[in-house]
């Protein structure tokens, strides 16, 4: 049998890191994705992860894995994908690294990704993002927290990596206005400027955060770096509690994403141009972007004032029978 650990170990940190400089973001998510495999390994085999073995990781484990990420954890087929990609480059990594598992390792490899369906960008109303945003309590420290982050989520349209990872370093004040060093996906940083408001929730944190032995601008209960899934555990506390003011989001996902998409269609309503939201939102093609131009309803507005439909031919229907025309009143 053989120890996955050191494996892991040097993929994280030397195949990802050094070999293929990737950013410090796709390292972030690999290595979640295989916090998520390994947790899962150990329930079902209950042995710690430390305990696992590369063996362990076979096919009917990694479809299960797949298949517990979409039923219990909700998971999309995009997020299912994603994390099937960070196995099979493991997967890839290690097929020359232990020969004896070349079958089983060909097996997961074979694992097809799923089709996904286009469907229309999830995101919030103004009603409802604002019900998530008066949610978390102003008058305490971990409130003042919590406001600044969703505000930063709302008005920025920082992916959750982004928003945890931002660092003191990272945020300056411009006479009322804050900016923003957003280190994003694929070494692609872009700095964005915001309004008064979001200077003003941001220095109000920045009051109450105290010292702490870590540069992240966000702490946990405990003084270190938010993490990903703590965010995501307030979110979903606060949409629960919006509930209370605003019925809509009942049985509504809110995720960190909803959110990101939330600022992506305020930004296209209020400029029009879809390359500036690709610029704001950090997106690698403008394909992406384009999503939202399937939501924007001031798109198709635009549409209709812009361009005249064909004309029919005028005529009126009479019915053949007086039985008919009756009937018809």
């Amino acid at each position: 049998m053989t120890d996955i650990a050191p494996h892991i170990t040097a993929f994280l940190r030397r195949r990802l890191e050094i070999e293929r400089a990737a950013s410090p973001h796709t390292r972030d998510t690999y290595a979640y994705a295989f916090q998520l495999l390994f947790d899962f390994a150990s329930r079902k085999l209950r042995v710690p992860p430390s305990a696992l073995h590369l063996e362990n990781i076979d096919a009917p484990l990694v479809l299960e894995f797949l298949e517990d990420l979409e039923t219990r954890r909700r998971n999309g087929a995009r997020t299912r994908n994603a994390r099937l990609t960070a196995i099979k480059s493991f997967m890839h990594f290690v097929e020359h690294r232990v020969p004896s598992a070349l079958e089983q390792i060909q097996r997961v490899l074979s694992i097809p990704a799923k089709k996904t369906d286009i469907r229309l960008v999830n995101h919030l109303t103004a009603e409802q993002g604002q019900a998530i945003l008066d949610a978390p309590d102003p008058t305490t420290r971990l409130g003042i927290r919590d406001r600044t982050m969703l505000y930063l989520a709302v008005t920025a349209g920082l992916r959750v990596s982004e928003l945890v990872g931002l660092r003191l370093d990272e945020v300056s004040f411009q006479s009322r206005y804050v900016n923003l060093h957003v280190r994003g996906k694929g070494r692609k940083d872009r700095i964005l400027t915001l309004w008064k408001a979001v200077s003003d929730s941001v220095r109000a944190w920045l009051a109450v955060r105290g010292e702490a032995r870590v540069p992240e601008l966000f702490l946990n209960a405990r003084g270190i770096e938010m993490t990903r899934a703590g965010f995501e555990y307030l979110l979903g506390k606060y949409a629960a509690k919006a509930c209370e003011s605003c019925p809509s989001l009942g049985g509504k996902r809110v995720s960190p994403h909803v959110l990101r998409h939330t600022c992506a269609l305020n930004i296209l309503q209020a400029t029009g141009d879809v390359r500036k939201v690709a610029l704001w939102l950090g997106h690698e093609s403008i394909q992406t972007t384009e999503d939202y131009l399937r939501v924007d309803v001031t798109q198709k507005i635009g549409i209709l004032k812009s361009v005249t439909p064909p004309q029919l031919r005028p005529g009126k229907f009479r019915p053949p029978d007086k039985l008919i025309a009756a009937l018809g009143g």
